[in-house]
Protein backbone atom coordinates (compact mmCIF):
# COMPACT_ATOMS: atom_id res chain seq x y z
CA UNK A 1 0.00 0.00 0.00
CA UNK A 2 3.29 2.18 0.41
CA UNK A 3 3.07 4.79 -2.76
CA UNK A 4 6.45 5.44 -4.66
CA UNK A 5 8.52 8.45 -4.94
CA UNK A 6 8.09 10.62 -8.08
CA UNK A 7 4.09 9.84 -8.70
CA UNK A 8 2.34 12.14 -6.80
CA UNK A 9 2.21 15.83 -7.36
CA UNK A 10 3.28 18.68 -4.80
CA UNK A 11 -0.32 19.40 -3.72
CA UNK A 12 -0.72 15.75 -2.81
CA UNK A 13 1.89 15.28 -1.08
CA UNK A 14 1.61 18.25 0.73
CA UNK A 15 -1.69 17.65 1.71
CA UNK A 16 -1.01 14.42 3.04
CA UNK A 17 1.94 15.65 4.86
CA UNK A 18 0.01 18.15 6.90
CA UNK A 19 -2.88 15.56 7.41
CA UNK A 20 -0.07 13.28 8.55
CA UNK A 21 1.32 15.55 11.55
CA UNK A 22 -1.84 16.69 12.14
CA UNK A 23 -3.16 12.98 13.33
CA UNK A 24 0.26 12.09 14.70
CA UNK A 25 0.02 15.55 16.81
CA UNK A 26 -3.82 14.37 17.87
CA UNK A 27 -2.30 10.71 18.64
CA UNK A 28 0.58 12.08 21.09
CA UNK A 29 -1.69 14.13 22.84
CA UNK A 30 -4.03 11.25 23.42
CA UNK A 31 -1.24 8.76 24.13
CA UNK A 32 -1.97 6.83 27.20
CA UNK A 33 2.27 6.95 27.88
CA UNK A 34 1.39 4.12 30.49
CA UNK A 35 0.90 1.86 27.54
CA UNK A 36 3.93 2.81 25.60
CA UNK A 37 5.00 -0.77 25.42
CA UNK A 38 1.81 -1.97 23.52
CA UNK A 39 2.68 0.83 21.43
CA UNK A 40 5.78 -0.09 20.54
CA UNK A 41 4.60 -3.31 20.27
CA UNK A 42 2.14 -2.93 17.94
CA UNK A 43 4.01 -0.96 16.03
CA UNK A 44 6.76 -3.21 15.44
CA UNK A 45 4.08 -5.52 14.63
CA UNK A 46 2.63 -3.32 11.71
CA UNK A 47 6.36 -3.22 10.39
CA UNK A 48 6.81 -6.74 10.36
CA UNK A 49 3.40 -7.63 8.88
CA UNK A 50 3.88 -5.26 6.06
CA UNK A 51 7.28 -6.14 4.72
CA UNK A 52 6.36 -8.86 2.74
CA UNK A 53 4.30 -7.07 -0.18
CA UNK A 54 3.17 -8.15 -3.45
CA UNK A 55 3.97 -5.01 -6.09
CA UNK A 56 0.63 -3.41 -7.64
CA UNK A 57 2.05 -1.30 -10.15
CA UNK A 58 3.00 2.10 -8.01
CA UNK A 59 2.01 0.70 -5.09
CA UNK A 60 2.15 -2.62 -3.50
CA UNK A 61 -0.33 -5.32 -1.59
CA UNK A 62 0.08 -6.46 2.25
CA UNK A 63 -1.48 -7.31 5.35
CA UNK A 64 -1.55 -4.36 7.57
CA UNK A 65 -3.41 -4.76 10.73
CA UNK A 66 -4.58 -0.94 10.67
CA UNK A 67 -8.39 -2.09 12.20
CA UNK A 68 -6.18 -4.01 14.82
CA UNK A 69 -4.01 -0.88 15.89
CA UNK A 70 -7.20 1.38 15.70
CA UNK A 71 -9.43 -0.24 18.13
CA UNK A 72 -6.60 -1.07 20.41
CA UNK A 73 -4.93 2.08 20.46
CA UNK A 74 -7.41 4.88 19.04
CA UNK A 75 -5.51 8.20 17.83
CA UNK A 76 -2.01 6.36 18.74
CA UNK A 77 -2.10 4.45 16.09
CA UNK A 78 -0.93 7.35 13.66
CA UNK A 79 2.10 7.79 15.54
CA UNK A 80 2.77 3.85 15.82
CA UNK A 81 2.19 3.83 11.63
CA UNK A 82 4.30 6.76 10.94
CA UNK A 83 7.32 6.04 12.92
CA UNK A 84 7.06 2.23 11.37
CA UNK A 85 6.78 3.35 8.15
CA UNK A 86 9.90 5.67 8.85
CA UNK A 87 11.72 2.96 9.56
CA UNK A 88 10.68 0.90 6.54
CA UNK A 89 11.79 3.78 4.29
CA UNK A 90 14.96 4.38 6.33
CA UNK A 91 15.96 0.73 6.01
CA UNK A 92 14.01 -0.62 2.76
CA UNK A 93 13.40 2.15 0.99
CA UNK A 94 9.85 1.52 0.98
CA UNK A 95 7.58 4.41 -0.13
CA UNK A 96 10.06 7.29 0.55
CA UNK A 97 10.45 10.34 2.60
CA UNK A 98 8.70 12.62 0.46
CA UNK A 99 5.95 10.40 0.08
CA UNK A 100 5.67 9.44 3.94
CA UNK A 101 3.17 12.19 4.98
CA UNK A 102 0.82 10.83 2.16
CA UNK A 103 1.57 6.86 3.24
CA UNK A 104 1.07 7.50 7.03
CA UNK A 105 -2.27 9.51 6.04
CA UNK A 106 -3.68 6.96 3.78
CA UNK A 107 -2.59 3.51 6.20
CA UNK A 108 -3.07 5.49 9.69
CA UNK A 109 -6.10 7.48 8.89
CA UNK A 110 -8.28 4.41 7.95
CA UNK A 111 -6.94 2.56 11.12
CA UNK A 112 -8.03 5.35 13.67
CA UNK A 113 -11.29 6.27 12.20
CA UNK A 114 -12.40 2.20 12.27
CA UNK A 115 -11.14 2.06 15.21
CA UNK A 116 -13.46 4.85 16.97
CA UNK A 117 -16.51 3.68 14.63
CA UNK A 118 -16.33 -0.14 15.88
CA UNK A 119 -15.17 0.05 19.44
CA UNK A 120 -17.67 0.42 21.08
CA UNK A 121 -18.81 -3.07 19.52
CA UNK A 122 -16.53 -4.89 21.76
CA UNK A 123 -19.11 -4.36 24.79
CA UNK A 124 -21.47 -6.47 23.45
CA UNK A 125 -22.19 -9.88 22.68
CA UNK A 126 -19.55 -12.15 21.32
CA UNK A 127 -21.22 -11.92 17.74
CA UNK A 128 -20.83 -8.45 18.06
CA UNK A 129 -17.53 -8.58 18.88
CA UNK A 130 -16.69 -11.13 16.16
CA UNK A 131 -18.71 -8.86 13.58
CA UNK A 132 -16.50 -5.40 15.18
CA UNK A 133 -13.61 -7.09 14.40
CA UNK A 134 -13.90 -8.35 10.87
CA UNK A 135 -15.10 -4.81 10.03
CA UNK A 136 -12.75 -2.71 11.22
CA UNK A 137 -9.97 -5.55 9.52
CA UNK A 138 -12.04 -4.85 6.37
CA UNK A 139 -12.76 -1.60 6.18
CA UNK A 140 -9.40 -0.25 7.17
CA UNK A 141 -7.70 -1.46 4.14
CA UNK A 142 -10.99 -0.59 1.93
CA UNK A 143 -10.74 2.60 2.88
CA UNK A 144 -6.53 3.00 2.25
CA UNK A 145 -7.21 1.47 -0.70
CA UNK A 146 -9.72 4.18 -1.75
CA UNK A 147 -7.39 6.63 -0.49
CA UNK A 148 -4.50 5.46 -2.45
CA UNK A 149 -6.90 5.68 -5.31
CA UNK A 150 -7.35 9.00 -4.55
CA UNK A 151 -3.79 10.35 -4.51
CA UNK A 152 -3.36 8.73 -7.58
CA UNK A 153 -6.02 9.89 -9.38
CA UNK A 154 -6.06 13.21 -8.16
CA UNK A 155 -1.80 13.64 -8.73
CA UNK A 156 -2.66 12.39 -12.62
CA UNK A 157 -6.35 11.72 -13.89
CA UNK A 158 -4.23 8.87 -16.45
CA UNK A 159 -3.62 7.19 -13.37
CA UNK A 160 -7.66 6.45 -13.01
CA UNK A 161 -6.95 2.83 -14.55
CA UNK A 162 -4.61 1.73 -12.24
CA UNK A 163 -5.85 3.21 -9.71
CA UNK A 164 -9.28 0.83 -10.28
CA UNK A 165 -6.65 -2.03 -10.59
CA UNK A 166 -4.85 -0.92 -6.92
CA UNK A 167 -8.58 -0.76 -5.49
CA UNK A 168 -9.72 -4.04 -7.28
CA UNK A 169 -6.18 -6.10 -5.94
CA UNK A 170 -6.85 -5.33 -2.25
CA UNK A 171 -9.75 -7.23 -1.97
CA UNK A 172 -8.46 -10.50 -0.81
CA UNK A 173 -6.25 -8.56 1.56
CA UNK A 174 -9.64 -6.66 2.82
CA UNK A 175 -11.58 -10.30 3.93
CA UNK A 176 -8.00 -11.80 4.88
CA UNK A 177 -7.38 -8.94 6.89
CA UNK A 178 -10.95 -9.07 8.60
CA UNK A 179 -10.69 -12.25 9.30
CA UNK A 180 -6.99 -11.55 11.32
CA UNK A 181 -8.80 -8.78 13.11
CA UNK A 182 -11.50 -10.43 14.25
CA UNK A 183 -9.67 -13.67 15.40
CA UNK A 184 -7.06 -11.36 17.45
CA UNK A 185 -9.76 -9.63 18.82
CA UNK A 186 -11.62 -12.01 19.80
CA UNK A 187 -8.43 -14.08 21.44
CA UNK A 188 -7.75 -10.43 22.89
CA UNK A 189 -11.06 -10.01 25.08
CA UNK A 190 -10.65 -13.81 26.28
CA UNK A 191 -7.09 -13.90 28.09
CA UNK A 192 -6.39 -10.07 28.16
CA UNK A 193 -9.54 -7.70 27.71
CA UNK A 194 -8.08 -4.80 29.28
CA UNK A 195 -5.71 -4.27 26.23
CA UNK A 196 -9.33 -3.12 24.17
CA UNK A 197 -10.27 -0.97 27.21
CA UNK A 198 -13.69 0.94 25.86
CA UNK A 199 -12.20 3.53 27.88
CA UNK A 200 -9.08 4.25 25.37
Amino acid sequence: MHISEGILTAPVLAGGTVLTIVGTAIGLKKLDYDRIMTVSLLSATFFVASLIHVPIGPGSVHLLLGGLLGLILGWGAFPAIVVALCLQTIFFQYGGMVVLGVNGCIIAGPAVLCGLLFKSMLSGSKKKQMVAGFLAGFCSIFLSAILMACALYFADSGFLQVAGIVLASHIPIMLIEGLITMFVVTFLLKVQPEILSINN
